[in-house]
């Protein structure tokens, strides 16, 4: 069989494609996205498409379950919380083709706002998870859960995390598997959770989950390699890579099927070993069933290994006091990057604008939210997907009540406010509420790598689809009249719409139009240039914090040319005319109108 190198995401969908899947839906998030992308390569023998938010994406895949097909849905770690509801219901109606769920866990939160443990859903909600070591049982874990999927009338849950989503490694590749032709066949007293008929599927959940215990103990993927000494690890996923590294000749008890767990199995290999050390990045779940099985065996987990952050080596020497020997490359010299917008982005002139109003911003989740960053500094509150409208609405009625008041405004990109921020909208027109909305529509899901959304105009799967004009949704099918929309890089217009719309006592909508400076990938920009005659020293244009601007060594503002995109920001919160554009021939981004480029004019 050919080999070839490919990332934990690659070799998911790899393996959608060898286990016969046919259907796949998934809303991007890191470590997550490029699952569904490379799925597209497939897109032959699979269908796949972005849903509007993980909960639909859900629901989708369970009801393409429904009529036998095989179905796969891909989430990041916070996703499932979204996708709660209909998967433990899905538990509960079980499988007519395969239903796979993948979650794509982040410990060390390198892109999220927490760090959960999705083994916990899997418990909850009684159905088995898998945990790949490495690419090549990420691609064969996908046709191991539509085994088990399918022989136990269950969704599986593969649990990804960072470092096996994204690291690379050979992978066998094998044949694609004929899927079964799909056909609907009702079948109500399974799938329509009714009580009567929910209290009869609780009951075939607990004698599946039985029968699944014994299974897992004799899984192949969960192995015990034999050891020199007395040493024992348990570890499931990327752990068990470190553990490898960092004791050498222990006995290794390696789960893919750590849940449910198959206590015989640990039970035989605690018999071989005196102690057990359990590696596993985040909660103590491995932990606390081997307590559970053994209590009487020494074992070590939490009480010396870090409940936060990612498992490494390193960190696996540290808490045991071990000394590392590995070499590593040296990175000092190397300077640091704090994050930023980008140059051009259009998202900047409105960030600058609350500074300069003094105005308070409820945040949410996107590449937005790095205007909470100095020197920008705009955004108070950031909690979930979709909460700033609502965690406005929430402070406006609570201080109202006390007979107060304070200037804020909620900010949500396009993506997000498709995904969950209509309704929070809904509930500020319901209730009465006095809040501006300003939604920053950049035309693509930017944060996670420019996948398409509803207002795109295009499917993942590159069909030409009708885009949802956000303006319209917002002013004829909600009925906010004053809603309006503003050119992102037009400074005093957004201004001036900011100041107006916050004294209103009704609620409002603003839509900031301007596509993200990075579909524009071919295009030849003419850089902004500095008159240094003219330039006071006044550092208003490093307040934008774009990452083209800069400071000379005599302190006045200096212009990087390789990075400038002619946005012309920042000739427009110049006061002293110091700033303006080149008399090259090369393209300004904001001479291209909001129009030729939703007429297909994306360079």
């Amino acid at each position: 069989m050919a080999k070839e190198l490919l990332s934990g995401n690659e070799a998911i969908a790899r393996g959608a494609w060898e286990a016969g899947i046919t259907f796949a839906s998934a809303y991007p998030g890191t470590p997550s996205t490029e699952i569904l992308e490379n799925i597209i390569r497939y897109k032959d023998d699979i269908y796949a498409q972005w849903g509007a938010n993980e909960k639909t994406a859900m629901e989708e895949a369970l009801g393409a379950s429904f009529t036998g097909a095989r179905a796969l849905v891909a989430m990041k770690h916070v996703g499932l919380n979204v996708a709660a509801d209909p998967l433990f219901s899905a538990s509960y109606i079980g499988v007519s083709g395969a239903l796979v769920v993948i979650s794509a866990d982040d410990p060390g939160m390198h892109s999220s706002q927490n760090e959960q443990d999705n083994r916990h859903y899997a418990v909850a909600a009684k159905m088995p998870v898998l945990e790949p070591a490495d690419s090549q049982e990420a691609k064969d874990m996908v046709l191991e859960a539509v085994k088990i999927s399918e022989m136990f009338d269950t969704p599986v849950m593969i649990r990804m995390t960072t470092r096996t989503s994204h690291s690379r490694s050979a992978v066998e590749l094998g044949e694609r598997q004929a899927p079964p032709p799909p056909e609907y066949k009702s079948d109500f007293a399974k799938r329509n959770l009714l009580p009567g008929n929910a209290r009869k599927r609780h009951i075939a959940v607990e004698e599946r989950l039985k029968k699944l215990a014994v299974f897992s103990d004799s899984f192949a993927y969960n192995v015990i390699h034999k050891g020199k000494d007395r040493i024992g690890v348990l570890a499931s996923g990327v752990s068990y890579q470190y553990g490898r590294e960092v004791f050498p000749d222990a006995w290794f008890l390696k789960l893919a099927l750590p849940y449910p767990f198959p206590v015989n199995l640990f039970r035989r290999f605690a018999a071989l070993v005196d102690k057990i050390y359990v590696l596993e990045e985040n909660d103590p779940i491995l932990e606390t069933f081997a307590r559970l099985a053994t209590p009487q065996k020494e074992i070590v987990g939490k009480d010396v290994f870090p409940l936060v952050g990612e498992m490494s080596q390193d960190v696996v020497r540290a808490s045991l006091g071990l000394k590392d020997m590995t070499p590593r490359l040296s990175a000092d010299g190397v300077p640091g990057r704090p994050p930023s917008l980008c140059a051009g982005c259009p998202h900047t002139a409105f960030f600058f604008n609350l500074g300069v109003l003094k105005v308070q911003s409820r945040g949410d989740i996107g590449c937005y939210t790095l205007g909470a960053l100095r020197p920008l500094s705009a955004m108070d509150t950031c909690v979930d997907m979709g909460a700033s409208i609502t965690v406005q609405l929430g402070i406006e009625k609570a201080l109202e009540k006390a007979g107060k008041t304070i200037q804020q405004v909620a900010v949500i990109g396009d993506s997000t406010f498709f995904h969950s921020g209509i309704t929070g909208l809904i509930d500020v027109i319901y209730n009465q509420g006095k809040s501006t909305v300003v939604i920053l529509d950049n035309s693509i899901t930017a944060m996670t790598g420019h996948q398409e959304n509803p207002g795109s105009g295009k499917t993942l799967m590159g069909r030409e689809a009708r885009p949802i004009d956000i303006a319209r949704l917002v002013r004829d099918g909600l009925g906010l009249a004053h809603t309006y929309e503003v050119d992102g890089y037009d400074v005093k217009a957004i201004r001036e719409l900011l100041k107006r719309e916050m004294q209103r006592e009704e609620p409002s909508v603003i839509v900031i139009r301007r596509p993200c400076v990075l579909l524009y990938r071919k295009a030849r920009w003419s850089p902004m240039r500095v008159d240094k005659e003219k330039c006071t020293r006044c550092k208003v244009c490093l307040r934008l914090g774009c990452p083209a601007i800069s400071s000379d060594a005599d302190g006045k503002a200096l212009i990087n040319e390789g990075l400038c995109t002619g946005c012309g920001v920042c000739a427009q919160v110049c006061a002293f005319k110091a700033i303006s554009f080149t008399d090259d021939k090369g393209l300004h981004i904001n001479s291209i109108s909001l129009e030729s480029f939703a007429n297909g004019g994306r360079q």
